[in-house]
């Protein structure tokens, strides 16, 4: 088990790498960025990059919209 920062809440999770964290969290497939300690991870890294204790996460969502 692995204790994170998850957007400013401690929370303890079973995933390792960002892909895992990704799929636990069941975040969308698209749309989603993750940042590892203030560094945004590009998707295609997630398998590699390893998350350790205190790893501070943020999970930004891209939101659409326009003028009303």
């Amino acid at each position: 088990m692995t204790t994170l920062v998850i957007n400013g809440s401690t929370r303890t999770v079973e995933a390792t790498t960002l892909a895992e964290l990704a799929r636990e969290l069941e975040l969308p497939s698209r749309g989603v960025a993750i940042a590892r300690n203030e560094e945004i991870a590009p998707r295609s890294t997630w398998d590699a990059v390893a998350l350790r204790d205190g790893d501070r996460i943020e999970l930004v969502t891209a939101v659409q919209g326009g003028a009303s």
